[in-house]
């Protein structure tokens, strides 16, 4: 049995191309469309080797094994446009690197790196094979370029029988959908973890697990051309981004830690905590209840830790932080088009645009719409979907997608109701410093309590939400027929991205941009949804709301993060686990090949979108509220240190074999990074102004501070109100405090009781708000100017490539050239023998004329 270990059919010449699997369960409509389909493979040429159920493990499964044969691949290359080598490149590859002995231990063995020669490549011509560099039929082809163009027929190929004409019967997606077949893949070429028999050939698999996916490698350089040779270009790009984002991301990583160790090292400066610690100070200041009836009067100094942990990010250097992340996400996005420029030549996809994967019309759009018309650009007749049937299938999916995010909106407002009612609670029972829970209300504020069990809930609804929209996204998108794979990924992209940016980052906005700014003041509060829900807005913590903030995220983006390797590593562990406990008497290397790769996981065709929405969703959170938690970036980067060497161990060993694909950038997802760059910087700029207390502290240290220090500057944050006056339904049930207090404390800049407009905004305020002002429309200006001036500076297309780029067209052009003059004399040489010698002058001159010509 070990000879079935083997990618050939039973002769050991024919390579398995494709393997489609079916348990035959006397359903007769089933049998008559694998006859008809197998009719119809067979006579597009295709060859087909069917193993018998009783050699399978199950004693159930049949496998048909497909090979294409030459003049099969070499009709469809033709159709397809494949680029194929003609002549080994002469362009000598970039220079070697300076210090190149320091990047020794992150490089890998050259023929990982490089695994084949450079060649100038030509999009294959059935009529010129004598123009490429065949040297052997059966390899020409590599399995990569085989089993795509396999699938190619596969999809296309029809299931009735011959004479009856039905449209809907065409594709092995429809046959997989009915159950007629099982599993329809291509072969991986050996077993992960032991390299192929000689006459097996490559064993690239192997190679990239040895190199790649093993987390030991986590600080070696990525195979890319490997990759990209054995998965095909689509993952392969996905991979080179990731790897370029991941290493952009050490140095944003090591600027946060710098400004984190910055507010760390500054700790003991921070007068306004030591004011708000002090029991002479912050103990004596009595502040007015934070929410009706069930909270009390309370003492500042209460506050003290979480203005100690305020401080740890919201600091001078969390400024500077917040411009060196919007200068660096532009040197991300244009350095990533310059990678992108080198690897679209190096992979020779410069020529490859979008109009060839146009050809490469969708199945279900060519079954799925009747009517044709001819398409202008290719005068051939095309299905096309009428404007009125467009029309009614996106007003249908755009009101979906509107009803899903209003839904989302509405848990936003559940969960601020929540934090709302649940604070009070939470405050009736961490209020009295004479209560037995003393120790725990030390350090966990009412704020604090309320912040993270809110956040964890909100969590809780995100993944619920995720959960259930994924299937409606496809659905409403399957359901608008887009015409080609590209359309369909883009189209999906939009709705995905745009579902999960409000899902995932709306309680953030809520808690940066709208926490605290609307609750009026102790004689005129402000209510949710006006007075009838007695549900008082919620104030910042008096260390600032800058901290809820960073609660928020790093509960959210951990929590994501974490469910996220949960998912993606632990879980496929314990199903290897359970299932080598339960056929351990059955070692693996029994079984076949194809049945080797039958149980594993299949990869769909949208495994690589859900792998680019988590990472984006991820980029979105390190750059919009980067100024409120400058270690985001740290935990991005262990992320995708793990992920990469995650994603690669399950592509090696935990998937089957995808069909490969072309792709020449990373399409839609690099338009949504540049909104979500532009985005950053100015939700940045609103946060440093609006959530930070940086501005009012500035404010005082420059204008109002006498001997330029911070000190009484927790005094004039806080304004003064008249405990007599506080409205009865506001007034706490219990009252601590001294008969001799007659005023309260509270987080604004209005003016005294007694005073001619008493509770109005003082000129402190007015002053604060044009600062605000003035810092977002300064810090705005100066990244938006380096940025597009370092968008300027930066070509996206590197010099050196653009040059080797007209080299190698001007060398094709020549070779072309060469070959069409020798093509030609060869036919008029054979044309000169074989014509009567009466014709022959002319024929001469006929040649003489030509040649001159070419």
């Amino acid at each position: 049995n070990s000879q079935m270990d083997t990618v050939f059919f039973r002769d050991g010449v024919r390579r398995i191309d494709f393997v489609l699997s079916y348990v035959d369960d006397k359903d007769e409509k089933k049998q008559e469309r694998r006859r008809a389909f197998e009719a119809n493979l067979e006579k597009i040429g295709l060859q087909l080797e069917t193993e018998d159920k009783s050699d399978s493990k199950d004693q159930k499964t049949y496998f048909l094994k497909i090979h294409a044969p030459w003049d099969v691949l070499a009709t469809y290359a033709d159709v397809l446009k494949i680029k194929v080598p003609f002549r080994e490149s002469d362009i000598p590859h970039g220079q070697d690197v300076p210090l190149e002995w320091l990047s020794r231990p992150f490089r890998l063995p050259d023929d990982i790196i490089r695994p084949q020669c450079d060649y100038f490549t030509y999009p294959f011509d059935k009529n010129k094979t004598d123009f490429f560099l065949i040297e052997d039929k059966d390899t020409f082809f590599p399995p990569s370029t085989r089993n795509r163009i396999v699938f190619y027929i596969l999809a296309r190929c029809p299931y009735y029988a011959e004479g009856r004409k039905d449209r809907e019967k065409t594709g092995i997606k429809r046959l997989l959908s009915n159950g007629t077949f099982n599993a329809a893949f291509p072969l991986h070429d050996c077993r992960y973890w032991k390299k192929a028999r000689k006459d097996d050939g490559e064993s690239e698999r192997y190679n990239l697990y040895k190199h790649w996916a093993r987390f030991l490698c986590f600080y070696k350089e990525q195979p890319l051309n490997l990759i990209r040779k054995y998965y095909g270009e689509k993952i392969g790009i996905y991979f080179a981004w990731l790897g370029f984002y991941t290493e952009m991301l050490f140095f944003a990583a090591i600027m946060g830690l710098i400004c984190f160790t910055y507010g760390v090292l500054s700790y003991d400066d921070n007068i306004s905590s030591k004011e708000i610690c002090d029991p002479e100070i912050g103990g004596s200041i009595v502040m007015c209840p934070l929410c009706d009836k069930k909270c009390p009067f309370w003492k500042l100094n209460s506050t003290c830790l979480s203005s100690w942990q305020s401080h740890l990010f919201d600091n001078e250097g969390t400024v500077f932080f917040a411009i060196f992340m919007g200068i660096w996400v532009t040197l991300f996005l244009e350095f990533w088009k310059r990678r992108q420029a080198r690897l679209e030549y190096q992979w020779d996809l410069v020529d490859f645009e979008e109009e060839q994967q146009q050809l490469q019309i969708r199945p279900e759009f060519e079954i799925k719409c009747t009517k044709r018309r001819i398409n202008k650009i290719t005068q051939e007749s095309e299905p096309y979907l009428p404007f009125s049937s467009k029309c009614a299938r996106f007003s249908l999916s755009a009101t979906t997608v509107l009803l899903w995010i209003s839904l989302i909106v509405a848990c936003i407002i559940g969960v601020i109701a929540y934090r709302l009612a649940v604070y009070a609670a939470f405050a009736s029972i961490i209020k009295d410093p004479l209560r037995k829970i003393q120790l725990v209300g030390r350090f966990i504020t009412p704020q604090l309590a309320t912040s993270v069990t809110a956040s964890c809930i909100n969590f809780a609804i995100i993944m619920i939400l995720n959960f259930f929209y994924e299937k409606v996204a496809v659905w409403i998108t399957d359901m608008e027929i887009p015409k080609t794979h590209l359309e369909y990924e883009n189209k999906l992209t939009m709705k995905m991205f745009l579902f999960q940016f409000v899902n995932y980052y709306s309680s953030c906005f809520y808690v940066a941009f709208f926490k605290g700014k609307f609750v009026g003041y102790p004689g005129a509060y402000s209510y949710m949804l006006g007075n009838l829900t007695k549900l008082r807005n919620e104030e910042c913590d008096p260390g600032g709301c800058l901290i809820e903030l960073t609660t928020q995220l790093v509960i959210v983006m951990a929590g994501k993060q974490l469910w996220g390797n949960i998912q993606e590593a632990l879980l496929p562990l314990m199903r290897n686990w359970w299932s080598s406990r339960k056929g351990r008497h059955n070692p693996e290397n029994h079984y076949s090949r194809w049945e080797q790769d039958y149980v594993l996981q299949n990869f769909s065709q949208l495994g690589l979108f859900y792998e680019y929405l988590e990472m984006v969703i991820q980029f979105g959170f390190i750059t919009l509220f980067v100024a409120s938690f400058p270690l985001a970036p740290l935990l991005a980067l262990f992320n995708n240190i793990l992920e990469i060497r995650v994603d690669a161990w399950k592509f090696t060993t935990q998937f089957r074999r995808p069909v490969a694909s072309k792709a020449r950038n990373i399409g839609a997802w690099q338009e949504i990074l540049n909104a979500v760059a532009i985005l950053s910087v100015v939700t940045n700029a609103f946060i440093m102004a609006f959530t930070s207390d940086m501005i009012p502290r500035m404010v005082y240290l420059y204008v109002l501070s006498k001997d330029r220090s911070m000190s009484g500057y927790v005094n004039s944050s806080l304004s003064i109100y008249n405990i007599s006056q506080i409205h009865p339904q506001n007034m706490p049930e219990e009252r601590w405090y001294d008969n001799s207090t007659t005023t309260c404390r509270y987080r604004d800049y209005r003016n005294p009781p007694g005073h001619q407009r008493e509770y109005d905004h003082n000129m402190q305020f007015w002053h604060i708000l044009a600062a605000k002002m003035a810092f977002i429309i300064i810090m705005e200006h100066v990244v938006f100017v380096v940025k597009f001036f370092v968008a300027w500076m930066i070509p996206d297309v590197p010099s050196d490539v653009k040059a080797r780029i007209k080299r190698e067209r001007y060398l094709i052009q020549e070779y072309l050239h060469n070959y069409e003059v020798e093509r030609l004399k060869m036919q008029l040489s054979a044309s000169f023998i074989t014509e009567p010698c009466s014709e022959m002058t002319l024929t001469s001159d006929k040649q003489e004329m030509l040649s001159e010509c070419l």
